[in-house]
């Protein structure tokens, strides 16, 4: 008897804490949970565009983030295009909110933690008026100056206009309202958040800030010069909590022959990317030009390059939308596949562009200040001189460890491990160029691995010792230039004597 009651006051015991177990960890609210509400993260999809809604190079894939995951996972026919993860104002949980497309609407839709259910809950929904996958970015900014940042979407639609919805939290904190719009404009110009500087007490902390107008422009349907443009200045207003028209100003354009004005902005495919297709020099906001900073746009290899500051930038051209007076372009630089850079072109003359660029490097949305501005046509003059520069290629051929390696003076490379130049065993696209003060080789096979292995894009180190050249295989990330630590490769000159 004594026995069986030891056994029963050790089921008791060991019954209770079991239930103790259960109820500190929140086990037992899976019996009373919907499934709908589990922690799953969802897949990763790659986005293409419809021929219909813009100019695309199908053969490239749109690379996107390798983190586009939701914390509650999307309807079948939802698909994720852009995510902003940030912390909620107690500074506890991380908020998420994520574009997706559903159909031919683009929503976007708010996850919030629930301390009660300690899940991520779908709170809300809400339509945005850009339509065009690729054109899409989603990022925060305290544009009122209240010290609490609003959710910022900005995109293209359906008639190349362009579009940007912005949202703020409720201020009466509701759950099923949780942010609202002060903002949704739509443009065949440009649109502009117009920032500001603000206070020390600002950054500090103490006191609000300004509240940044957005400028918005478009044509002047009421002119006969397709180049004039009204601009409409939106403020916020305090009492309505909404932005709102402060003033209208109109903007008299550059007068341009109509006939061949009408010709580049008709959308027709290829004729403004042909028209741009040349080295633009940047213009001082003194009128001069800057030499040591331009950019080159390479429709036909789907290249841009950027060069400023000693350093050369090479991006991927992936897609383009036509605009009222120009082109809108998304590119993905070629070495930094998170790095994103969206670049808005307007036509101010037959020999100017002003472009606008903004950068999307996975953390933030940010404004690219140091390209902005009007560009300069450079002329047949310059030219060919400074395109030797952006396309640094050389006339030669190396013995290596991979066997004997030719460059030419179209950018290309072949490898011949069998020394016959005939059948080589390797091909692709090379460029050399510099970042601060590193300078550096990159290769781009022609085949990528079978396997799926990323050796398609390798970036080396150059340093050039009495004519042999000596390559270290690196990464080039946000924060700078890694040394993979792998085995050198020398690049040995080959000579007519061998």
């Amino acid at each position: 008897m004594k026995k069986s009651q030891i056994i029963i006051y050790a089921i008791i015991i060991l019954s209770a804490a079991a239930v103790i177990v259960i109820l500190a960890t929140g086990y037992w609210e899976r019996f009373f949970t919907s499934e709908e509400e589990e922690f799953v993260r969802t897949r990763v999809i790659n986005v293409r565009e419809d021929a219909s809604s813009g100019i695309a190079d199908f053969n490239e894939t749109m690379i996107w983030a390798d983190n586009l995951e939701t914390k509650i996972p999307l309807a079948p026919s939802e698909l994720a295009i852009a995510i902003l993860n940030k912390e909620s104002e107690e500074g506890l949980q991380e908020e998420q909110f994520a574009v997706y497309r559903s159909g031919s609407q683009i929503y976007i839709t708010f996850f919030s933690y629930d301390e009660r259910t300690r899940r991520y809950r779908r709170m809300w929904d809400e339509p945005v008026l850009a339509t065009r996958t690729h054109t899409i970015t989603l990022f925060s900014q305290d544009i009122i100056g209240d010290r609490n940042n609003c959710i910022i979407i900005t995109g293209m639609n359906e008639r190349n206009e362009h579009t940007m919805t912005v949202l703020r939290k409720n201020p009466n904190q509701r759950a099923d309202d949780p942010y609202r719009k002060i903002a949704e404009i739509e443009a065949d110009g440009s649109i502009i958040i117009q920032e500001v500087t603000r206070p020390l007490a600002y950054q500090q902390g103490i006191t609000s800030g300004q509240s940044f107008n957005i400028a918005v422009n478009r044509s002047d349907t009421a002119s006969a010069n397709i180049m004039d443009q009204i601009e409409t200045i939106y403020a916020f207003n305090v009492s309505s909590g909404q932005y709102e028209q402060n003033r209208v100003t109109r903007i008299p354009g550059s007068q341009i022959e109509q006939r061949q004005l009408r010709e580049l902005l008709s959308g027709a495919r290829g004729v403004f990317e042909n028209f741009i297709s040349d080295l633009w020099y940047f213009v001082t906001p003194q009128g001069t030009i800057d030499t040591n900073q331009y950019i080159y746009f390479d429709p036909d290899n789907r290249e841009i390059i950027f060069y400023g500051d000693e350093a050369q930038q090479v991006f991927l051209w992936q897609n383009s939308s036509y605009t009222r007076l120009g082109l809108y372009i998304r590119t993905q630089n070629m070495s930094i596949n998170t790095l994103l850079r969206f670049i808005d072109i307007e036509l101010e003359s037959l020999d100017s562009l002003r472009l606008r660029v903004t950068e999307d490097v996975q953390l933030r949305i940010v404004a690219n200040t140091t390209w902005d501005g009007t560009y300069r046509r450079a002329g047949n003059a310059n030219t060919r001189e400074t395109i030797s520069q952006l396309h640094p290629a050389i006339d030669a051929v190396f013995d290596s460890f991979w066997g004997r390696i030719q460059f030419n003076t179209h950018g290309e490379y072949s490898i011949s491990s069998g020394g016959s130049a005939r059948s080589p065993s390797a091909e692709g696209r090379y460029i050399f160029y510099r970042i601060d003060n590193y300078s550096l080789l990159e290769l781009r096979s022609a085949e990528p691995r079978s396997n799926g292995a990323d050796d398609s894009r390798m970036v080396y180190t150059v340093e050039n010792v009495a004519g042999v050249m000596i390559l270290s295989r690196v990464r080039i990330g946000l924060n700078g230039i890694y040394d993979l630590h792998e085995p050198p490769i020398t690049l040995t000159p080959v000579t007519s004597d061998n």
